[in-house]
């Protein structure tokens, strides 16, 4: 009697490929945990400025002139009596208020530009092409001096010339991004259906490049922070009262023979500044880089 063969069918689980949480990759990324943690500190400092020190910035004290760093005053005090400690930690406000202020503002007029651009084309296309490049080919700190010479003194006004001097960057990024994505299916879908240009551009365009947005903004943080040093080393934009680390730097330069704790403090501080944001910029990049997403 012959003798059937019976074969049970073979099930083969595939597991699918496992993408890491955006928690998980950050942890991993030395770059971005290191300039999160700086970037959290100054903010901290800046914010609890009232907390940490309860010295005035501004207040004169002729008798305490050229006191080294110790412990009474840890940085020391600087020509007119000042704790160079207290005037640091609310000198890290300003720089941030006016980096974080000027970072908002070009992001904001640079992507609806780019937007309009990229989506639209054509002379749309060409006439905001022709201004980025008109304003890329000034430099960008002699751009902010003209700027904030018409405008005037004051924090909103270096705020505008920083942000106005700014914008091309997002600009050029957001128009490349729109001209890729306009020819998207979703896209073509939502314009199938009747949906509006505003709706087009801000719902279904623009969330997909708030990735590379977001990493320029970090870094473009770094930059406006260097800038407003800048002026406010060669005397420009705010007033003289206000305690900036550019302006303790210059106030510093005569006397950094005798007494050179007085600028190394502040050029530290502002180094430490653009670095904490140049790190966690990059080590946004990679985070949020498709191409090394699922590592």
């Amino acid at each position: 009697m012959a003798q059937t063969l019976t074969t049970k069918p073979v099930i083969i689980q595939v597991e699918e490929p496992h993408t890491p949480s955006f928690f998980s990759r950050f942890i991993r990324n030395p770059q971005a945990v290191i300039g999160f943690i700086m970037v959290a500190v100054m903010l901290l400092m800046a914010v609890g400025a009232e907390v940490i020190t309860t010295s005035d910035p501004t207040r004169l004290s002729p008798r305490d002139r050229y006191i080294e760093p110790g412990p009474e005053h840890i940085f020391g005090t600087d020509h007119l009596g000042r704790d160079i400690l207290t005037r640091m930690i609310y000198g890290a406000r300003v720089s941030l208020s006016v980096g974080l202020a000027a970072v908002t503002l070009s992001a904001l007029i640079g992507t609806f530009l780019g937007a309009i651009a990229g989506y639209f084309g054509g002379w749309t296309d060409i006439i905001i092409s022709r201004l980025v490049d008109t304003f890329l080919a000034i430099p960008g700190l002699v751009l902010t001096i003209a700027l904030v010479s018409i405008l005037g003194s004051g924090l909103d006004k270096m705020v505008m010339a920083i942000g106005i001097s700014s914008w091309p960057m997002y600009a050029r990024l957001v128009r490349g991004s729109s001209i890729s994505l306009k020819e998207t299916e979703y896209v073509e879908a939502a314009r199938s259906i009747g949906a509006r240009t505003p709706r087009i551009i801000f719902r279904h365009m623009l969330p997909n490049a708030i990735g590379p947005i977001l990493v320029v903004m970090t870094i473009g943080t770094a930059g406006a922070i260097l800038t407003e040093a800048g002026l406010s080393f060669l005397g420009i934009g705010l007033e003289p009262k206000i305690p900036t680390w550019g302006r303790m730097l210059a106030e510093a330069q005569e006397y950094i023979r005798q007494y050179p704790y007085m600028s190394i403090f502040p050029g530290i501080g502002i180094m430490l500044f653009t670095l904490g944001f140049n790190l966690f910029g990059e080590g946004l990049r990679d985070l949020l880089d498709p191409k090394i997403r699922k590592r």
